[in-house]
């Protein structure tokens, strides 16, 4: 009998024991079905008094807690009011006859988001959030509300730099676009239809997107696709990965009905960041240029070059005296790598360009002849600096090119003097919406004949540049720029 007794109470302590080792040594196996153990990590940004605890394990059921709650009071909803002139007829007769009328006032509202980068007031937002805005406000998450200033804005990536009077404003860290993984879990957060602060999940679908242009602009593409949510307002708001850092300026989405449909593009964080230190610390871009035409390498066209890959890109073209050309590049080389980064196809040739700054160097690897040759290239400025004087003996000015008015278009225009705009390129001219023909006649107010006139009255313009001239067909026209 005792020896029963014993058995029993043995077997008992020794079931006990089991179950205790059971919980003490294997809770990972019972909490996630793939068996994987949880990493976690206590996080503190600096001034953000809130310790945060995130789940940054590789498993099948991410944690988005810590990006979405360390991220969304830095995301702001922006208010746009854009005042279009019209022409309304004064009466009866004027409707009836055609007359212009008196010009009124029209203003139209727009939203979109932004993401606050630095306390002092410092967002980040879309070109076609804020373009032709007489009027931005800025709404934080705690329903505080601001008038915003542009500080400057890129079309050629659509990113845009506001600023509201602020301080110690919540801020998302950045992060590093390029070590972005496809399939890795990422958040849009912004206020799409007005409906502020909201959030939605997806992954990486694509790096390096380009998307269709048809307006003949210049652009900068390398977008990261998600299949995140996003929607109209949605425009400016943060593309956030897991560790709760920015990624990506939400900014697109195809479809055809105007509605998200499965796909979302980001502009990547590592060319915001270059885009608004430009702004902030000049007011415009310095944006760097190869001088090169290029198409992406197919398998035909790796066949007909016998390459091992179709990595890189075919230069078809290299412009005379530009930063290629100086470089040694030819056309018909395959462009492989800039410095330590491997080039994919055009997109990602024009992120990386897009990293320097003129005057930076790098070292680009090239294959000839079926053998590689690495040259070293210095880049120039995507227009030459306002004053510097051309081969033809034209005048860079803001991104267009400048002569004396030749007697035969002073003949034609009936003018006795002015300088005649010969091109247009990308810049402040460009903006003002100035064409190739233009006759600048005063500038400031003053009379000019040459374009060393114009030279010495900017020099001594300390803000502003008022010009005034006559177009190609002689109509009488004006505008104006911040230097």
């Amino acid at each position: 009998m005792k020896r029963n007794v014993i058995t029993v109470v043995c077997c008992a302590l020794a079931a006990a024991l089991a179950s205790l080792c059971v919980i003490r040594f294997a809770p990972s196996a019972l909490s996630h079905p793939s068996g994987q153990s949880d990493s976690t990590e206590v996080r503190q940004y600096p001034g953000d008094p809130a310790f945060r605890t995130v789940n940054l394990s590789l498993d099948n059921y991410p944690d988005f807690t810590y990006a979405a709650e360390s991220a969304v009071d830095a995301v702001v909803y922006v208010k746009v009011t854009v005042t279009d002139k019209v022409s309304a007829p004064s009466s009866i007769f004027d409707f009836f006859f055609g007359y212009e009328g008196t010009p009124q006032q029209r203003e139209r509202v727009g939203s979109g988001s932004g993401v606050i980068i630095r306390p002092d007031g410092y967002i980040v937002t879309n070109n076609h959030v804020i373009e032709n805005a007489s009027k931005i406000e800025v709404t934080l998450n705690s329903n505080q509300t601001y008038a915003a200033t542009l500080v400057g804005s890129d079309p050629a990536t659509d990113v845009a730099l506001i600023k509201i009077d602020a301080q110690g404003l919540p801020t998302v860290p950045m992060g590093d676009s390029d070590r972005l993984r496809l399939g890795e879990w990422v958040i849009a957060i912004g206020s799409p239809y007005d409906l502020r602060s909201t959030i939605t999940a997806g992954i990486v679908s694509a790096k390096g997107r380009s998307m269709p242009n048809y307006s003949g602009e210049f652009k900068i593409e390398s977008f990261i696709q998600t299949d995140a949510a996003v929607n109209p307002g949605n425009s400016g708001g943060a593309l956030v990965n897991k560790s709760g850092e920015l990624v990506g300026i939400n900014t697109a989405i195809i479809s055809q009905t105007g509605s998200y449909t499965g796909y979302s593009f980001a502009v990547p964080v590592n060319i915001v960041r270059r885009i608004v230190s430009d702004l902030i610390d000049f007011g415009s871009v310095k944006r760097a240029v190869l001088g090169i035409t290029m198409q992406n390498i197919d398998e035909k066209k790796a066949s007909e070059l016998k390459l091992s890959s179709v990595n890189g890109v075919y230069i078809n073209e290299v412009a005379t005296g530009s930063a290629a050309d100086k470089a040694g590049v030819k056309k018909g080389d395959v462009l492989v790598r800039i410095d330590s980064t491997a080039v994919r196809d055009a997109a990602s040739v024009q992120e990386k360009v897009n990293s320097y700054h003129p005057g930076d160097s790098a070292k680009l690897t090239v294959i000839r002849d079926g053998k590689e040759k690495v040259l070293d290239v210095v880049f120039k400025s995507v227009s030459a600096e306002t004053g510097t004087v051309a081969e033809d003996g034209s005048v860079a000015f803001y991104g267009a090119k400048i002569r004396t008015a030749p007697e035969e278009t002073l003949r034609r225009l009936g003018l006795r003097k002015g300088v005649e705009v010969v091109s247009v390129g990308p810049g402040k001219l460009a903006e003002a919406g100035v064409s190739e023909g233009f006759v600048i006649l005063y500038v400031n107010n003053e009379a000019v004949s040459s374009p060393k006139d114009i030279m010495n009255i900017i020099k001594k313009s300390d803000r502003a540049v008022y010009v005034e001239g006559v177009s190609k067909s002689g109509k009488a026209s004006y505008f104006g720029f911040a230097k």
